[in-house]
């Protein structure tokens, strides 16, 4: 008992250390005083995917076309926003896309790289709305491990990001990310609409193959700035590299099971991709681009 008591004490006096090293600009920014709201909410998502599974265990699943469409094409147009806003404040500050320390100064364009990088951790709170629409539409099998381990863990770790390293080389990763999840969220708002527009969405599949490069080039992009010994903080470089390569081995998994394994039943041709809230082709019956087994889900 003594001993959990020190290692708690020790925890308490760290996490006060490292604030004396945090950026102090976002100090007053929403979410950013404390981590307890960030931990609270991504525990009441755990928890969600406990309760929501049986809330709706005898009930008809929802449709949520209207709400799927508004919801998918609202993210795109906010990663749209968070990759210009990057890539203009980056070009602007002078950034260099090798090496490029932390520039804590409130110099315009570092505030403005420091606010885009904000509103990405933002949208990692908001993805979580991906895992509620799965449950409420009755399609247990996506909230699969891959999609609650980068769901769950992107927030949380996205919050340590900004309160500490909001700037530098924190906007290349990040710029790419947000540029791939335009594409991704821009899918799903087309798959929503149903069959008809479905038909045309022949390119899922590389979508995952691109997000699959997005990890072996930010592991080689860290690798080069540990090499290098560029001045941006190495616990953050390593924490990614063994971040990225936890991911690429669960997507690779993902796509042999989904593209490269023969599957019992031809399910693994409408399969979605396991982070995001895409729409399924049915097996029997196709209402607003759902797939239902049985009778009707509830509207939106």
């Amino acid at each position: 008992m003594e001993t959990v008591i020190h290692f708690v004490n020790d925890s308490v006096e760290f996490y006060k250390w490292s604030l004396t090293i945090a950026d102090k600009r976002v100090e007053e920014w929403p979410m950013m005083s404390s981590p307890l709201p960030t931990l609270g909410i991504s525990v009441l998502y755990l928890l969600f995917l406990w309760v929501g599974p049986l809330y709706m265990q005898n009930r008809e699943p929802f449709q949520l076309r209207k709400t799927l469409i508004v919801y998918n094409f609202s993210m795109v147009l906010l990663n749209f926003y968070i990759c210009k806003e990057l890539l203009l404040g980056s070009r602007a500050a002078g950034y260099s896309y090798l090496c490029q320390p932390v520039n804590y100064s409130n110099d315009v364009n570092e505030v403005r790289i420091a606010s885009a990088l904000w509103w990405y951790y933002i949208s990692k709170g908001v993805e979580f709305l991906d895992t509620v629409f799965f449950i409420m539409r009755k399609k247990f099998n996506q909230v699969s491990f891959l999609h609650v381990y980068h769901h769950c863990t992107m927030f949380i770790l996205w919050w340590i990001g900004i309160k500490w390293v909001p700037g530098g080389q924190s906007f290349f990763g990040t710029t790419i990310n947000s540029g791939i999840h335009v594409l991704m969220y821009g899918y799903y708002g087309l798959a929503a609409f149903g069959p008809k527009i479905q038909k045309y969405l022949w390119w899922k599949k590389y979508l995952t193959i691109i997000q699959m490069i997005q990890f072996h080039v930010t592991i080689g992009h860290a690798a080069h700035s540990l090499y290098t010994g560029c001045p941006f903080p190495a616990w953050m470089q390593w924490a990614l590299i063994g971040y990225a390569v936890t991911f690429i081995i669960l997507f690779a998994n993902f796509y042999y099971q989904t593209y490269r394994r023969q599957p019992r039943l031809k399910s693994a041709k409408s399969a979605v991709n396991g982070i995001s809230n895409g729409t399924n082709k049915a097996p029997v019956v196709m209402e607003n681009g759902t797939k239902q087994k049985k009778g009707k889900g509830k509207h939106d």
